[in-house]
C-alpha cells in the first residue's frame, strides 16, 4: 500500500478523492482520461484493457498475463500498447481506497510525438512489448498532479489538459522502458502484424472471424501467426476473439441494459446457451448474476469502454 507521507502522493490522493468520490469509474472532463476507485479488495477478475497508461496513486493492482505478474501501485505505473484481455486483483480498503487515473492512448496523436523523440537520437529502440510495469519517476508524478489539478476546473481541463496528457505520454515514451513501448506503438515487424490483427478483431468482433484469413492478412502462415500471436497476447487467436466478444457483451448488458440473449447476438454468437456457458467459464458467474452484482457494486460511467 501507499505510504502517504510522500508529499506528491498526498496531493494526488487528495485530488483523486475529490474527482472520483464514488466507487467505480468516473469519466473526466477529457474524453481520453478516466478515474478509477475501489473502496474494497477485489479478487482476480477478467478485464480487457485498451492501449493506455494506468497510474495508481493509492492502493495496488496486480495484473496477471500468462505466467507474468505486473504490479502497478503508487510506485509503478502500467502501460499497454495493444488491447489485452488479462486478469487483475485489487488491493484496497475503505480507509485506503484504490485510486487511479487511466489515459487512453491515441496512436494518431502519438505519431508526431514519437517522430520527434526518434529524431532526437537519445533514446535507442528496444524489442517491442505489449505490456510493461515501470517505476514512477518524479517528472511523471509531477505531470500527473498537474493533470488532476486541471481536471478540477472544466476550462482548465479543456485548455491545459491535452498538453499535460501529451507531456505524460512523452515521459512514458522516454522513460525506463520507453524504447520498447515506442517500438510497440510504431507496430514494428511481426509485433506490428499481430497488432494490426488485434485492431481488426476489435473492429469486427461481431462478424465471423477466420484465423486463417487473419494470418493471411498478417502475411504469415497459420502456425507462425499462432506463435507470434501468443507471444504478444499470451493466448491463442480463438481465445482472444472469444474473450473480446464476451467482454464487449458484458459491457453492453451493464452499460446499455440489453438482455443476455440480445448481447450474445450483437457480439456474434448464434447460440444464447453457448454464450451463457462461455460467459460463466470466463467470469465465474452467469450473465444475470454478473450484471446484477456489478450494478449493485459500482456506479458506471456511460463512457466506460473496457473493464478495469
Amino acid at each position: 500500500m501507499l505510504n502517504i507521507r510522500n508529499p506528491a502522493s498526498v496531493q494526488m490522493v487528495r485530488l483523486l478523492e475529490r474527482l472520483a468520490p464514488n466507487e467505480g469509474y468516473t469519466q473526466s472532463a477529457l474524453d481520453s482520461v478516466r478515474l478509477m476507485r475501489s473502496d474494497r479488495p477485489l479478487g482476480r477478475t477478467p478485464v480487457l484493457y485498451e492501449p493506455s497508461i494506468v497510474i495508481v496513486c493509492q492502493g495496488r493492482k496486480l495484473g496477471f498475463l500468462g505466467n507474468e505478474v505486473y504490479v502497478y501501485d503508487a510506485q509503478h505505473y502500467l502501460v499497454l500498447s495493444v488491447p489485452l484481455p488479462f486478469s487483475t486483483e485489487t488491493q484496497a480498503s475503505p480507509e485506503e481506497p484504490m485510486l487511479a487515473v487511466s489515459i487512453r492512448l491515441d496512436l494518431i496523436e502519438l505519431s508526431d510525438l514519437m517522430m520527434q523523440i526518434g529524431g532526437a537520437g537519445h533514446h535507442p529502440e528496444a524489442p517491442p512489448t505489449g505490456i510493461v510495469s515501470t517505476r514512477l519517476g518524479e517528472d511523471l508524478a509531477g505531470a500527473t498532479i498537474r493533470l488532476l489539478e486541471a481536471l478540477t476546473v472544466p476550462l482548465d481541463a479543456q485548455v491545459l489538459g491535452p498538453g499535460i496528457v501529451r507531456e505524460i505520454c512523452y515521459r512514458v515514451l522516454t522513460g525506463e522502458q520507453g524504447g520498447a513501448m515506442r517500438a510497440a506503438l510504431a507496430h514494428h515487424g511481426r509485433f506490428g502484424r499481430v497488432a494490426r490483427a488485434l485492431k481488426r478483431i476489435h473492429t469486427d468482433y461481431a462478424t465471423p472471424l477466420n484465423v486463417a484469413r487473419l494470418a493471411e492478412e498478417a502475411g504469415m502462415s497459420v502456425p507462425a501467426f499462432h506463435a507470434n500471436f501468443r507471444t504478444v497476447t499470451q493466448t491463442s487467436p480463438i481465445q482472444y476473439i472469444k474473450s473480446t466478444r464476451l467482454h464487449q457483451a458484458r459491457l453492453m448488458m451493464i452499460r446499455d441494459g440489453v438482455t443476455a440473449a440480445a448481447a450474445a447476438g450483437r457480439v456474434g454468437y448464434e447460440s444464447a446457451s453457448q454464450f451463457s456457458r462461455e460467459f460463466k467459464r470466463l467470469f465465474g458467474r452467469t450473465p444475470v448474476e454478473e450484471v446484477r452484482d456489478m450494478r449493485e457494486s459500482f456506479t458506471l460511467s456511460p463512457a466506460v469502454r473496457f473493464g478495469t
